[in-house]
């Protein structure tokens, strides 16, 4: 990794670690496996709840509103706390940080499965948010801190690999788990599901993970973190509350005083980081070309990934009629693509340039043209499994952009600054699946209105929709080719 400066990041109970964050011995593939488990649920649960909320709605009772936050809620408290989460790792410890957000995540799950009233739910996905982003971006942090070389390098690409089968396959897996309905449960398997992973997972993270944190300050920036939680948080919640109830006035106020509040804090971070009191967010970060056009290219490709999975699930069950599981099926393709390049992308992890990266959303979009065409000519009556090779084709790119991209962000943040930096990356990954989502619904929703809102509007207004996602593939292959250099270090 190539920076201006190197410092040491303190690894307890280790031997200290060399400059380039690599610790003195490689530490087990049992760290790798544990971490990933909370990659894995954190991000399954933002996409599996979407295939439950019919059945949340009508066994709770829940009004329209509530059974929205069902799902914003949690995107909201994830999207906003992870800089916060990331900046706690850096100072108190990414072990002990990424042990307490599992066990929170876990009580939050079991509250969510257990929850009598809608309100009740609610509040415990907001809670759960609260906790995946105290432990997520720990992942990438004690990733860039103990593991080196090539080892690193295939870490991250099956972090990436993680966040593709979670998203792709969050479809199947709950509507699965609803069909099969064991015991009774029906949805509330979705979130019980997490507490025996999570227990498991505890009993390890001792055994397999050293702490390690971030030289520099120990005090939290607190009014950073305040600024930054309030300004994202209401961007995101502005941005997908608007879509859904017409953009009225109080969602153009409210994205106005957040662009004000995001000037406040970029003006308090400068501040802060010019006084060496430890500022939330380093600016430092931001220096470096590689590390911003890589995060700009990342919040880009975001955009375009969340946002397909939410409006093909759209099409396939309320345009095509299929169930949950049928749906969920349909995901496997994207799966299989997704899968197998990620496998191409490990094994070419010490080698791959930019400029091959860039041909990850150049084959995305691809892909998601493909979609369009197929969709648009099958209409009502042609048989979805037409639409397999270009969902398998879209895999693909998804899965040679998301572990590769991750490498290239982080392969240009220094390791003292690992946690926020993956903090940072977290926040542009799941910020932008988030607004994608607002993003797809400005288009999906009046094209189908204007085409009268029955089944059989659904294939146009999906190939619509798709137009925008095809654009933003090209824009993040474009900005990737903007980030010259390698991905990963020899």
């Amino acid at each position: 990794m190539t920076s201006e400066t190197s410092t040491e990041v303190v690894v307890e109970g280790r031997a200290p670690t060399p400059p380039g964050g690599a610790p003195a011995a490689a530490p087990s593939a049992g760290a790798l496996l544990v971490v990933l488990v909370g990659t894995f649920i954190t991000v399954l649960d933002f996409f599996i709840a979407n295939v439950a909320v019919p059945a949340i709605k009508a066994d709770l009772g829940a009004s329209a509103a509530q059974a929205q936050m069902f799902v914003v809620g949690y995107g909201v408290a994830f999207t906003a706390g992870l800089i916060t989460g990331g900046r706690l790792g850096d100072l108190f410890g990414r072990r002990r940080m990424f042990t307490l957000g599992m066990v929170l995540f876990m009580l939050a799950s079991a509250a969510c499965s257990l929850a009598p009233t809608a309100t009740v739910l609610v509040v415990a996905r907001i809670a759960q948010g609260a906790a995946a982003a105290l432990m997520v971006p720990q992942v990438l942090g004690i990733i860039g801190t103990v593991y080196t070389g090539a080892a690193r390098d295939r870490a991250f690409n099956a972090y990436g690999l993680v966040i593709g089968i979670a998203g792709v396959f969050g479809q199947f897996i709950g509507g699965a788990l609803i069909t099969v309905d064991i015991a009774g449960l029906s949805w509330r398997t979705i979130f019980l599901i997490n507490v025996p992973l999570c227990l498991v997972s505890l009993a390890f993270v001792g055994r397999t993970i050293p702490e390690s944190r971030g030289e520099g300050g120990t005090r939290l920036d607190l009014v950073g973190a305040l600024l930054v939680t309030a300004s994202l948080g209401i961007i995101v919640f502005a941005l997908l509350e608007g879509q859904e109830s017409g953009w009225p006035l109080w969602v153009w106020e409210a994205l106005a005083g957040a662009a004000v509040l995001l000037a406040v804090t970029v003006w308090h971070l400068r501040r802060r980081a010019a006084a060496d009191r430890g500022p939330l967010i380093e600016p430092a970060l931001f220096k470096g070309r590689v590390f911003s056009v890589g995060l700009a290219a990342t919040v880009v490709y975001f955009l375009a990934m969340g946002s397909f999975f939410f409006v093909l699930a759209l099409y396939l069950q309320l345009g095509r009629g299929l169930s949950p599981l049928e749906s969920g099926s349909v995901f496997l393709a994207l799966g299989a693509g997704y899968f197998g390049a990620s496998v191409v992308s490990s094994r070419k992890a010490a080698s791959v340039t930019a400029r091959r990266v860039a041909v990850g959303p150049l084959t995305l979009a691809i892909g998601y043209a493909a979609v369009a065409l197929t969709a648009d000519r099958l209409d009502t009556t042609g048989h979805v499994l037409w639409l397999l090779p270009a969902l398998l084709v879209a895999g693909l790119g998804m899965g040679l952009t998301t572990g590769p991209l991750t490498n290239l962000v982080l392969g240009a943040a220094v390791p003292e600054h690992a946690a926020s930096a993956s903090g940072l990356l977290n926040t542009a990954q799941e910020g932008g699946a988030a607004v994608g989502v607002a993003i797809a619904g400005a288009v999906f929703f009046p094209t189908l209105a204007d085409a009268g809102g029955s089944a059989g509007a659904y294939p146009h207004a999906f190939a619509v929709t798709l137009v925008p996602l095809i654009a933003l593939g090209l824009l993040a292959s474009a900005l990737v080719l903007a980030a010259p250099g390698r991905t990963a270090r020899r």
